[in-house]
């Protein structure tokens, strides 16, 4: 699980209701039913309209990613791929069949078969490529439903103002309903707001970085069995691929 987007949250709507109670305000006046639904369902309901029905339930599944990120460790993937050099060089590109039909991931399973059938290098590498290409496109894609829920959500949050003032407006002839009546319709304007930048915009960067690192990958993968088709020793594929710790190694060696 990853602590550090809970906590993130947690540490933005505690701010956001110890600051409003230091103030003066009623943490409870902040929930209000209608205004949620006006909000979280328009903008659900917008980003429906805009979205291809594959793209959109892609990006919901997504979701899960902000809290259990997909593991893709460049070590595991260097050892992996250095387990299968040895296979291929003591038993043949057939012994990799077993590794292919274990996979459950398309990009691991098409490689391997492509080793298996004895392609050609450039072939390969063109297919590949063709693959990293079309799957960043998709998972990006996917991903931008939260950052036009971050766009439509503020928008929509005035739509629920507006509505709420019109209702208040029926209460002009009793001036204390009437001051309630636009304080709850400004509560529909802080859920567009709140909800754009504490949620949906952030979700949409940290799966952008996820997908990124997925690639990253990916891209070591295909690497990794391009030198295995090539004939090129494990130990030297491991020289090669040991250029995709550098991004690590750099973020640990600057704190």
């Amino acid at each position: 699980m990853d602590r550090l987007s809970f906590f993130g949250i947690l540490i933005a709507l505690l701010a956001i209701g110890i600051g409003y109670k230091i103030e003066g305000g009623l943490v409870a006046s902040l929930i209000n039913f209608p205004a949620l639904l006006i909000v979280l369902g328009g903008t659900l309901g917008a980003v429906m309209l805009q979205s291809p029905s594959a793209q959109f339930f892609c990006g919901l599944k997504m979701f899960k990613w902000v809290f259990v990120p997909p593991k893709h460790r460049v070590d595991e993937g260097i050892s992996k791929i250095k387990n299968w050099s040895q296979k291929a060089r003591q038993d043949g590109y057939l012994s990799l069949e077993k590794e292919a039909l274990a996979s459950k991931e398309h990009f691991i399973n098409k490689g391997l078969n492509m080793l298996i059938d004895g392609v050609e290098a450039e072939q390969f590498r063109s297919a590949m490529e063709i693959e990293l290409l079309f799957q960043r496109e998709s998972l990006l894609k996917s991903a931008k439903i939260y950052e036009a829920m971050g766009g439509y959500s503020p928008t929509i949050g005035i739509l629920g103002a507006v509505l709420g003032l019109i209702q208040a407006m029926s209460f002009i002839k009793q001036p204390e309903m009437l001051g309630a009546g636009i304080a709850t319709a400004f509560i529909a304007t802080i859920y567009g707001v709140g909800f754009a930048n504490l949620l949906f915009l952030p979700i949409a960067n940290k799966l952008r970085f996820l997908i990124e690192q997925k690639m990253l990958y990916n891209e070591l993968l295909a690497e990794g069995m391009l030198a295995i088709l090539q004939g090129d020793t494990p130990h030297s594929i491991e020289l090669k691929l040991s250029a995709f710790k550098m991004e690590r190694h750099y973020i640990d060696s600057h704190l």
